[in-house]
C-alpha cells in the first residue's frame, strides 16, 4: 500500500509542479511523505535495515514547527536548534535500541529450509 502511495503522490506532485503550486503539490508531497515513512518505519520496527536518521528527524521537524508556529520565529537560531537537536537525540536514541532488538530477533530465528524429498 506505501508504494502505491508513493506512487500516487509523485503524479500528484509532478501535476502540482507543472501547474505552479496548489493542492496537487501539497497533496502530493504529503502523500509521498507518509508512504516513504510508513515503509521505512516497517523495515526498520522488523529489524530488516535501520533508517534511524530519517525516522528521528520526524518528531524533530515537527517540534521545530511547533515551536515556531507557537512561540515564533527565534531572533537567534540557535535557541530553535536547542530543543530540535534534544528531540531528534532521544527520538535517534530510542529508535536506534529499537532497532538493535528487532535486529537480534531477526537474526535469532530459525530459518526454515525445505528439503528435497
Amino acid at each position: 500500500m506505501s508504494e502505491f502511495a508513493i506512487f500516487v503522490g509523485a503524479i500528484a506532485l509532478v501535476v502540482g509542479i507543472i501547474r505552479h503550486g496548489g493542492p496537487a503539490l501539497w497533496g502530493g508531497l504529503v502523500l509521498c511523505a507518509l508512504g516513504v515513512l510508513e515503509f521505512t518505519a516497517r523495515e526498520h520496527f522488523s529489524g530488516f535495515r535501520s533508517h534511524t536518521v530519517m525516522l528521528a528527524a520526524v518528531p524533530a521537524v515537527a517540534a521545530e514547527a511547533l515551536i515556531t508556529l507557537t512561540v515564533g520565529p527565534p531572533s537567534v537560531r540557535l535557541l530553535l536548534f536547542i530543543p530540535v537537536a534534544g528531540v531528534f537525540a532521544v527520538c535517534a536514541w530510542f529508535l536506534r535500541r529499537r532497532f538493535m532488538v528487532a535486529r537480534q530477533a531477526r537474526l535469532a530465528r530459525p530459518v526454515k529450509r525445505e528439503t528435497a524429498s
